[in-house]
Parts: C-alpha cells; sequence; structure tokens
C-alpha cells in the first residue's frame, strides 16, 4: 500500500477519535486498600481503543477482563471484616456500556459522558484467622458489579495531539456482604480524576499515550473500613500496519499504581496498609473504518511484578467498540 493512501486512513481514524476509556467495577484487582483491592484496574486507559472521542454521536462498547492473582502465605490482607493470608483469587468479568458525545464543544473541548456495568463472576481461596485459629475457606460469587459513570470527559484536539480529562466515579451496585471472601462489589465510592495526553501520528502511524489519575475512596459502611487514595500511571506506544480492510496497531503498554495514603478506620489491625504494583505487556488492536463508522477490538495482557500488600497476577483484557 502507498504511504499516501496510509495516511489517509490513519489521519480519517484519528479524526474520529475512535474510543474511550474502558472501566468499570472491580473483579478482584487493583491496589492494597480493604481486601488488598480497589476499583482503580491497570489497563482501564492507556491505548489508542481508550482514546476520547472527538466526534459527536454514539459510541457502543463492551469489554472482557481474566484476572488470576494470589498472594504469598506471609502476606496477610483484611478482607470484609477479617484478616486473611495465602488469598488466591480467580475472576472474569464482562462489561458493557456506552457514551455520547455532545455538539457544540465546551470549554473549547468534545465533551461526551458515559456509563459501564460489570457482570462478575469470582472464585477466592484462602486462610482466615478466627479466634480457634486459622482456617482454610472457599468462596464463589456471581452478579453484578459496581458501576462505572463518567458524567465529565473533555478532549482537546491540537493536530496529532490530544488532551484529555475525565473524571470515573464508581458507585457500589454491586453484591457485598460481610465476612465473604468474595463480593462482585466494594460496598463504597470511588472518584477518579484523571488526565491523559496522546500523540497520532497520520504520517506514519505512531501513537503513544499516557494517563495519570487519584482514585478517593469513601468508607465501607459494612465494616467501617476506608481504602486509602490511590495515584495510577498507565502508558503505551502502538505502531499501526495496513491489514486488510484496516489498521493493524502492536505494541506494549506499562503502568505503575502507587497507594498514597493509608487506610483508616475499622479493623485495620495491619496499619496504613499501603501498597504498590507495577507491570507491562503486549497489546494488538484492529481498527476497520467503514465509512463514517468505526469498529475497534484490542487484547492486551498485562503481567504484574513487585506487588506490595495486595494481590499479584495477570490481567487479560478483549475490548471492543463501535463508533456510529
Amino acid at each position: 500500500m502507498k504511504l499516501t493512501s496510509l495516511r489517509i486512513r490513519i489521519a480519517r481514524v484519528s479524526q474520529r477519535a475512535l474510543v474511550i476509556a474502558l472501566a468499570g467495577g472491580s473483579p478482584l484487582a487493583a491496589v492494597a486498600g480493604e481486601g488488598g483491592i480497589t476499583h482503580i484496574l491497570p489497563g482501564s486507559a492507556a491505548t489508542l481503543i481508550d482514546l476520547l472521542p472527538t466526534k459527536p454521536g454514539w459510541i457502543a462498547a463492551g469489554a472482557y477482563l481474566n484476572y488470576r492473582g494470589d498472594a504469598s502465605a506471609d502476606r496477610l490482607l483484611p478482607i470484609a471484616g477479617s484478616v486473611v493470608a495465602g488469598l488466591d483469587a480467580t475472576s472474569n468479568a464482562v462489561l458493557a456500556g456506552g457514551f455520547y458525545t455532545v455538539e457544540p464543544k465546551v470549554l473549547g473541548a468534545h465533551y461526551s459522558v458515559g456509563a459501564f456495568l460489570p457482570y462478575v463472576s469470582m472464585d477466592v481461596s484462602a486462610s482466615v484467622s478466627t479466634p480457634a485459629g486459622a482456617i482454610q475457606r472457599k468462596d464463589s460469587a456471581s452478579g453484578l458489579g459496581d458501576m462505572t459513570l463518567i458524567p465529565v470527559m473533555l478532549a482537546w484536539k491540537d493536530e496529532s495531539w490530544q488532551y484529555n480529562a475525565l473524571m470515573p466515579v464508581y458507585a457500589p451496585t454491586g453484591q457485598y456482604e460481610k465476612g465473604r471472601l468474595a463480593n462482585p462489589g466494594l460496598n463504597y465510592w470511588t472518584f477518579d480524576p484523571t488526565i491523559g495526553v496522546s500523540y497520532n501520528s497520520a504520517k506514519t502511524g505512531l501513537n503513544a499515550a499516557a494517563y495519570a489519575g487519584i482514585g478517593f475512596n469513601t468508607e465501607n459502611n459494612a465494616t467501617n473500613y476506608k481504602s486509602g487514595s490511590v495515584f495510577h500511571l498507565d502508558g503505551s506506544v502502538q505502531q499501526l500496519l495496513p491489514v486488510g480492510p484496516g489498521l493493524l496497531g502492536i505494541g506494549a503498554e506499562a503502568f505503575y499504581i502507587d497507594q498514597v495514603s493509608g487506610d483508616s478506620g475499622g479493623n485495620t489491625l495491619l496499619g496504613d496498609f499501603k501498597g504498590r504494583t507495577s507491570g507491562l505487556g503486549p497489546v494488538l488492536t484492529y481498527i476497520l473504518p467503514r465509512g463514517t463508522e468505526t469498529f475497534v477490538a484490542e487484547l492486551r495482557w498485562l503481567h504484574e511484578t513487585n506487588a506490595k500488600n495486595r494481590l499479584e497476577g495477570d490481567y487479560i483484557w478483549l475490548k471492543a467498540v463501535y463508533q456510529f
């Protein structure tokens, strides 16, 4: 394919701005906090498929997330009012949602709103501390997770550069029961102001992006436990190549998550319980433009390293969006 043709196709995709940050629920993931988890998920927003939209209209989006993680027998975690060790968890989540971009612009930016609702299935086992000693327990649960509401999404476009600001809000709509190891919901709110910048070259097909935010958590009123605030940083680099009628993106993503304030409230037997994690992995994207519409699918695998006060494992994301 001639370079000029490639430039035109990449430019058309870039002008449509494709999609939006895909996040929702907490299918047993993230860093520190009660149970070694929070709503903040590595891979929620980092790559080309997570670019905020700059075209008025609707976007339908969905995702599948598989997470498998564990903690060593000497790593204690507070969960649902108990202290456990040797936590092992497997979770599968299906997320569905959509977005709408309005016209005209707001503050010079393209303004969008959106929401996601996850369905979560999980299996969890751990050694639970009791007055009579430690006992081994296994729990399973399936049901609706915590909804993600995104009332503010702003995207400023400047040629190859785009600057983004958004406010995901995680609502405690998921099932939760004190004392149960497996809970689809976390039973507290999280407010996650996030900013990002991306570069998308219509000449070379090179794409790069970085997103940073801080998630602020409210108290779990069932356990009187308040998880600390979490800083998160995600970045990616991708190269677009013409394949068939669309474009294939090959790249990598890296993430870093750090709890910047300690846990507090009831059952803080483990102190402030600050935690952190980091990781990286490959990303594969396919973009199929069809007239004024665009379909995008993406597969990414993210492996955690250097986890502290949390589970450590692997995230497998499969995302799909349709802009019309």
